[in-house]
């Protein structure tokens, strides 16, 4: 028999602090870059006539021994059944045996490291003054981000734009009421970037939602929708002149569309990437070299964030007791 420990969203939720997760996330894409993780290119079934998204994400890290697996789905439908487009759940298993140890819900996680990575990408990458921020999108991923750059950046302004008015309407308001920053609601996505000096673009938008032509010089640019080889989130001409990092090679020039589209139409070679985020972290590969260049941090997600995360969880749960054992 096997004991494991079943945690839900809200038990995540209470014991997953956003800076000790931001810490995680930079120490975990740095072993991974260190070579220190075994983890594939994630398995992608396409579920069904609307084309969904099912991904299989297995890692294991060496120092310490962590061993895991995130399934994760994105039903662009669920919300005509009042569900979550993106759904996940997260096993952790004994790096020693292969026993099971937790069964926990991996979607608050997925949101969550997300935005952390994306932190540590501002971080490393962002200029040290940086303080104007454009999110475009308002739905959770906008809002994890929003809290995870308050934590590496002193925020002056905030402005978010999406193309549903009541979203971003009601975005604004909520957030507005909490925080030390102040939040404008853009008129359009080109009102929202233009001047801003750090832009996350957190859509669903399978083209292109900003122009190359509203990015300041010396922006950063986080980029975490469009994970399929067949879909943009930035303008290709964009990406082109910009300072190219990623979380993954691997996985870049297979999944991401803004790096495979524009190595198709020959616009930039492999090459132009120049090189995974925790390459810089661990100081292997140059950041930002001057204030007036564009960076870019494509993030896709990897199985590696969510490991660390479910694990940070985990022993929090023993700790504290939090979650409901039971036996498989």
């Amino acid at each position: 028999m096997q004991r494991f420990r079943l945690l839900t969203e809200e038990h995540v939720k209470s014991l997953l602090p956003l800076p000790e997760l931001i810490a995680a996330m930079e120490a975990a894409v740095a072993r991974f870059s260190a070579s220190e993780v075994l983890q594939p290119v994630r398995s992608v079934l396409t579920v069904g006539p609307t084309r969904a998204y099912f991904g299989l994400m297995p890692a294991y890290i060496e120092r310490p021994a962590r061993l895991g697996a995130k399934l994760v789905t994105v039903f662009g439908e669920n919300h005509t059944r009042g569900l979550p487009s993106h759904l996940a759940t997260i096993v952790l298993l004994d790096p020693d045996t292969g026993a099971l140890l937790s069964v926990m819900d991996g979607r608050y996680i997925t949101e969550m490291r997300t935005a952390a990575v994306s932190a540590v990408s501002a971080r490393h990458l962002a200029k040290p003054d940086s303080g104007t921020l454009a999110i475009i999108g308002s739905g959770v991923q906008a809002r994890s981000h929003l809290d995870a750059y308050a934590e590496v950046r002193a925020l002056r302004e905030v402005r978010v734009w999406s193309p549903n008015p009541e979203s971003r309407k009601r975005f604004v308001a909520e957030r507005s009421e909490r925080a030390s920053v102040p939040i404008r609601l853009a008129a359009s996505a080109e009102d929202a970037v233009r001047g801003a000096d750090l832009v996350v673009l957190a859509t669903s938008s399978p083209t292109p939602v900003i122009d190359a032509a509203w990015v300041l010089p010396g922006a950063h640019v986080v980029s975490v929708g469009a994970c399929r080889p067949d879909q943009r989130e930035m303008a290709p001409e964009l990406v082109a002149r910009s300072r190219l990092y990623v979380d993954s090679k691997a996985a870049a020039i297979v999944e991401s569309g803004d790096v495979v589209l524009g190595i198709q139409e020959g616009r930039f070679s492999q090459q132009h990437v120049r090189g995974e985020l925790g390459e810089v972290v661990l100081g292997r590969v140059d950041g930002r070299t001057g204030d007036n260049e564009i960076t870019i941090f494509k993030s896709l997600g990897m199985a590696v964030e969510d490991v660390v995360s479910a694990d940070l969880v985990y022993r929090r749960a023993l700790e504290t007791g939090a979650g409901t054992e039971l036996t498989l």
